[in-house]
């Protein structure tokens, strides 16, 4: 797993908020981490790009305010153009990979995030149950 090395962050929670850079991943006093910097955003990038299988279940950033969402609007187009089997899992991905124009290179999209955690994790869901059940 691979942690953040930059963000993105404010002091309000808001579109048109000033934004800065972090150097590192701390982010102190009355701050908000909106989005992952452009390290970070770079980084996951280049791994992303050798990956085989991904399954993405959340946003990088608040997608929703243009100003936040280089991070995941990067992931997405990245996995768009991968050869790599991409699992979406959860509304909020859903509308991002719509949003950035790639829904339809994903090889599986769910707007059940909650629930594809769960499947992914064995555990049984009550609806694929009630479908077997004789």
């Amino acid at each position: 797993m691979e942690l953040p090395q930059d963000h993105v962050i404010t002091q309000s929670f808001a579109g048109d908020a000033e934004a800065w850079v972090t150097r590192g991943t701390d982010i102190l006093g009355p701050h908000i981490g909106m989005d992952i910097g452009p390290v970070t955003t770079n980084f996951y990038g280049d791994v992303l790009k050798r990956a085989k299988t991904v399954f993405w279940n959340g946003p990088l950033g608040v997608y929703e305010f243009e100003k936040f969402a280089a991070g995941t609007n990067t992931v997405a187009k990245v996995l768009g153009e991968s050869n790599a089997t991409v699992i979406i899992g959860g509304g909020d991905v859903v509308a991002a990979v719509h949003k950035a124009g790639v829904a339809d290179k994903m090889a599986h999209i769910s707007t059940g995030g909650g629930a594809s955690l769960e499947f992914i994790e064995g555990k049984e869901l009550p609806g694929v149950v009630a479908l077997t059940d004789k």
